[in-house]
């Protein structure tokens, strides 16, 4: 038997059957609920919604729950929206934009020239030249977009705009002839740099020489991009750098990692992007991906032999005092914040040594291509 409260559109005709079920008229109704008639009628006819206070009254009379009422009130008005409703087909677009894009960054950082993101017609155009698309829906951050950009990893989009950023500068930059043999050698005039921070000035103008486009691109809100190595041809390397943690230590491990990358050749057929290289990424266990691993490898021997630190910890451990130490790295002739990063990796301890993990952005800037911290590069 069908009950009284099925198969109804709007919650006048619930009323109706209702009213009609016990022999009442609208103007008993009315009385019951201490309303006007003319209000009740327009509630039959569905000229006036049914509120929260008018379910709940209907409730008390008919012992039909709240919910019922609200619920084909609710239905109802979607179905009438529905009618006059026009559908954007943009709209999943903006909202996958401009909700995963650090929108607000990218016109600060002058990478999208516009107003503001309420310059959504603008910002789209940007975003569209920016990512090198046809049409702001083939931006290949879009799940339906086909993806132009090797990546050896999922990236976020702000990954993938930091990325396509540091690609832009790259695709400026002069440089001198790639090879192998440049590259190699270019390893060994950066290991005589390890003894003070001013040294890393030039380190932009010995990877020019041995052909490697050296990008500095601050990092974006939620990227965490340390470093990046990708290939704009067989014979134009690029790496590029956040400098997310400003310390001697981090700068020099990771530099070497992504150089390691160009040695091997790494990158060319996808871009190796490294984020939060730190703590166990930074290592060399089962865990971690062979082509990183051969990278942290070759930058933590090139930060600190690794034998000789081994043995240094042997000997000391677990006490490490400042002299010892510090005599350690004269020996080296090695900054102690690059020998502080090495032991805090090995020991687990982060708290040691860290006031000699001095600030190295101010040190390389000036001789490179810098774009954050209130510069824009020339794109």
């Amino acid at each position: 038997m069908q009950s009284p409260q099925d198969d109804y559109r709007t919650p006048g005709q619930l009323i109706q059957s209702l009213l009609h079920a016990r022999g009442w008229t609208q103007r008993v109704l009315a009385v019951v609920l201490e309303m006007d008639e003319t209000a009740v009628n327009r509630i039959l006819s569905g000229k006036r919604p049914v509120s929260a206070e008018t379910a709940l009254a209907l409730a008390d009379v008919f012992a039909v729950p709240a919910e019922r009422f609200l619920d084909l009130q609710k239905t109802y008005e979607l179905a009438q929206a529905e009618i006059v409703f026009r559908r954007d087909p943009r709209r999943e677009t903006r909202a996958l934009l401009f909700g995963d894009l650090p929108i607000s960054h990218m016109i600060q950082r002058g990478w999208i020239d516009a107003k503001g993101v309420r310059d959504v017609d603008r910002v789209e155009s940007e975003l569209t030249r920016f990512f090198g698309a046809e049409s702001a829906d083939e931006i290949e951050i879009l799940p339906h977009a086909a993806k132009k950009t090797s990546l050896d990893s999922e990236v976020s989009p702000s990954q993938l705009a930091w990325i396509y950023r540091a690609k832009q500068i790259a695709g400026e930059m002069l440089v001198g002839r790639y090879s192998q043999q440049s590259v190699k050698a270019s390893v060994k005039k950066l290991s005589a740099l390890l003894s003070a921070p001013e040294e890393a000035r030039k380190v932009p103008r010995i990877l020019a020489e041995a052909g490697i486009r050296f990008v500095i691109v601050e990092s974006v809100p939620g990227a965490k991009i340390d470093g990046v190595c990708f290939w704009l041809d067989d014979r134009s390397p690029v790496i590029g750098m956040s400098l997310r943690f400003d310390r001697i230590d981090n700068f020099w491990f990771v530099l070497r990692h992504e150089l390691e990358h160009v040695i091997q050749g790494h990158g060319k057929s996808e871009i190796m992007v490294d984020a939060e290289l730190e703590g166990a990424r930074a290592g060399d266990g089962l865990d971690v991906p062979e082509v990183e691993r051969i990278a942290n490898v070759a930058a933590a021997e090139f930060c600190v032999p690794q034998t000789k630190l081994n043995r240094f910890i042997s000997r000391k451990a677990p006490f490490f005092a400042e002299r010892d130490f510090l005599g350690f790295c004269r020996t080296l002739q090695l900054h102690p914040g690059i020998a502080a990063g090495q032991l805090q990796h090995k020991t687990g301890r982060y708290d040691r040594f860290r006031k000699h993990q001095v600030k190295i952005r101010s040190c390389v800037s000036p001789g490179a291509i810098v774009d954050g911290w209130g510069d824009v590069a020339p794109v």
